[in-house]
């Protein structure tokens, strides 16, 4: 089926009132062809559009006058009017090719798709991108786009994406870069590969096309325990994790001097593998890289410490609080400020990632199953709190599809999942 042809128009919306049917194929707007999402979000922002529409071979023309950057009200069999775009590499540190059987088919699927970038902030690799994609990303001034870059040098970026022709991404981020599309850059940093030198240079090479490279977060492998057959990778120690925070804050350092932005900064999970505290808020500047890890837990104390200001003493009923093994001890500190206007001490358990491998202490990768084995018998209050990137978006469902619900029942207390927010996370603990 036609990705275009509208499946239903939203009554009394501009397209409605309008006489847009469903069953229609949208061709063009204002004479630009309509092939996906992209085409379609950038021409129907203006006021003012002129429709083509098909149906059974017969060709009609409407328009349309809307508010600037209303929606116009059609919608097609998908968000994306087409199909999301597959990984064309082979990472030797995929995080996908080490996750066990029997999963939710879904979280197998392995997407590389620019437009997810610019329209749910998925990073990408740059090696499926056509030549028509490219220039329309440079066309239609699609920005920002994320950029999974893990190294700017061409034969080691080969090896580590699995794919020979990884190499021309930098090239096409240069062009990008001049063509004033801003890039947020991820590198995945693997102990001996593309760590030392190889970072430093890859840091250097970004710096120079900024600010077209709007910010860069070094973040360390994840290798779970379901490694058998795939590359062999060893997980960063306190001295190595240590070592890549210096050169990164080193970095980020003269970045500040020479440019006003540190531009380059590591994910908090270095930060506790290098067993190094946590900087402060202003170090952040404006937490362009929060999700990935950057400044995540900085921003929840701070959040934290200023709705606490706030809170009004309360005597909260009794709770308990589940979390990743690496974040246990920051949750700890909060739990014991909010004991003196919450009259309840709470309690922090860590839960050792069992289903994925020790190696993964995040919150967001502990499942149903380990929570309900390692909370079962405990003393956990009235309540259990859990962090809600623990669960499937939107759903109530943990990465090994136990529920919510299963959880409940089986430790026999109410579970609440709570946002990733200090201000959330202070009325979780005070409102019960």
């Amino acid at each position: 089926m036609n990705k275009t042809v509208i499946v239903s128009v939203d009554p009394k919306s501009p397209a409605d009132r309008r006489g847009v049917k469903a069953g229609e194929t949208l061709q063009k707007v204002n004479g630009h062809d309509i092939v996906d999402v992209l085409d379609y979000k950038f021409y129907t922002y203006d006021p003012e559009l002129t429709l083509t529409l098909e149906r059974d071979g017969v060709v009609r023309e409407v328009t349309v006058r809307k508010g600037e950057g209303d929606e116009l009200g059609l919608n097609f069999e998908t968000y994306m009017m087409d199909s999301p775009r597959s990984c064309a590499n082979h990472c030797i540190f995929c995080f996908v090719d080490q996750l066990p059987r029997g999963l939710r088919e879904t979280l197998y699927f392995k997407d590389d798709d620019a437009r997810l970038s610019f329209l749910m902030g998925n990073y990408i690799t740059l090696t499926n991108l056509s030549p028509r994609e490219a220039q329309r990303i440079i066309d239609l001034h699609i920005s920002p786009i994320n950029v999974s870059v893990h190294t700017t040098e061409p034969e080691l970026r080969c090896k580590l994406l699995g794919n020979r022709n990884a190499g021309a991404g930098i090239d096409l981020m240069k062009r990008f870069a001049e063509a004033g599309i801003q890039m947020n850059c991820q590198i995945v940093s693997c102990p001996g590969i593309n760590d030392g030198r190889h970072l430093q240079k890859t840091l250097e090479d970004l710096a120079a096309m900024y600010p077209g490279v709007n910010s860069i977060s070094v973040v360390p492998v994840g290798l779970t325990k379901h490694r058998q057959g795939l590359y062999p990778l060893e997980p960063y120690t306190v001295e190595t994790a240590g070592a890549v925070v210096d050169m990164v804050e080193r970095f980020g350092e003269r970045c500040l001097q020479e440019l006003g932005t540190r531009l380059a900064w590591c994910s908090d999970e270095f930060y506790l593998q290098a067993e190094r505290a946590i900087p402060a808020d202003e170090y952040f500047e404006d937490y362009t890289q929060l999700e990935n890890g950057v400044g995540m837990l900085r921003l929840l104390r701070t959040e934290f410490d200023s709705a606490f200001e706030l809170a009004e003493e309360t005597n909260a009923t009794s709770f308990s609080i589940a979390t990743g093994v690496a974040c246990a001890p920051f949750l700890e500190e909060i739990v014991d400020k909010a004991a003196g206007k919450c009259h309840t001490k709470g309690k922090v358990y860590p839960i050792e990632n069992r289903f994925f491998g020790t190696t993964i202490t995040v919150a967001g990768l502990v499942t149903g199953g380990d929570l309900i084995d390692q909370l079962r018998g405990k003393d956990l209050g009235q309540r259990l709190l859990i962090p809600v990137n623990m669960l499937r978006h939107g759903q109530d469902v943990f990465l090994d599809d136990v529920t919510v619900a299963q959880v409940e029942e089986a430790l026999g207390v109410p579970v609440t999942p709570v946002n990733q927010d200090g201000f959330d996370l202070c009325d979780a603990i005070f409102g019960g």
